[in-house]
């Protein structure tokens, strides 16, 4: 059968009238701070009717926190030397875990192609989600801190606030890598699949076990461009020192430049799974 098409302009079709724009596409492409912020705004009014993900993103880390001071309660200093570290890979660990399922259980539930449909830029969508994720991020890594420097003792030289501020990059990072590995899975097993290949390595070379300068030289390269190595370098920083130091803004700046990267790659690999 015979697809012949009139000829159309650029902008029109062939009487010269603007035609629609395309599904997920939003003329200049630049992010409009109203869409962002309802799109934000949906994402968190639906979490407030999944009590288990809201759980599992700001009581978990807490409670395994809590479960490690105890564990090492007859060697504090234990506690003190890993429990930094771990302020931050908890929170970068749950955000990863509940915004990838999250986010695919949207996709396969048809909200995102919906949403994709209408004239939402990408970057609205990637960033409102990022926005609402980062609210709870925000107050599951204010919890953590807390927890772990005034009802735990973890004692530090440096500031708490230098402390919160390491643990909030890391969930940001974690929901950062959700988003993005969330448009290669098909299903929430899937997802949860992605953990071992994303998150173990630099679980593993992060320096948490071993000081990374003793590695492998092979091993201590790769970790030198993994984001968590960086996020217990910085807590490690504050660990040991009453000021913030060059390598701590060098190791938070490395964090944060990693999640906006990742958000991008995502905003880039988002697109409609049905024609």
């Amino acid at each position: 059968m015979s697809t012949t098409t009139p000829l159309t302009g650029a902008t029109g079709d062939s009487a010269g009238t603007p035609s629609a724009p395309a599904p997920g596409s939003r003329p200049g492409g630049l992010l409009s701070t109203a869409r962002t912020l309802a799109t934000a705004a949906r994402v968190l009014r639906q979490l407030r009717h999944d009590p288990r993900s809201i759980a599992l993103m700001i009581l978990v880390p807490c409670v395994m926190l809590f479960l490690l001071r105890y564990v090492f309660d007859g060697s504090p200093r234990t506690f003190d030397s890993i429990g930094a570290s771990l302020l931050g890979i908890f929170p970068l660990i749950t955000m990863f875990l509940v915004t990838s399922i999250a986010t695919l259980r949207e996709r396969t539930s048809g909200t995102l192609e919906r949403l994709l449909a209408m004239p939402l830029g990408k970057g609205d969508l990637i960033a409102g989600y990022a926005l609402a994720f980062g609210l709870l991020a925000l107050i599951q890594s204010t919890l953590a801190t807390g927890l772990a420097v005034w009802a735990l003792g973890l004692d530090v030289t440096g500031s708490p606030w230098l402390l919160l501020l390491v643990a909030l990059l890391d969930a940001l990072l974690g929901t950062a890598l959700g988003l993005f590995v969330s448009a290669f899975a098909a299903s929430e097993f899937q997802a949860v699949q992605f953990m071992p290949a994303v998150i173990f390595p630099q679980l593993l070379l992060c320096g948490l076990f071993t000081p990374r300068p003793a590695m492998q030289p092979v091993l201590e390269a790769i970790s030198d461009v993994l984001p968590m190595s960086y996020a217990v370098d910085g807590m490690n920083q504050v660990l040991r020192h009453t000021d913030m130091t060059g390598d701590f803004v060098r190791d938070t700046l490395v964090v944060a430049g990693c999640a906006v990267l990742v958000l991008a790659l995502g905003a880039a690999t988002l697109r409609r799974r049905t024609a």
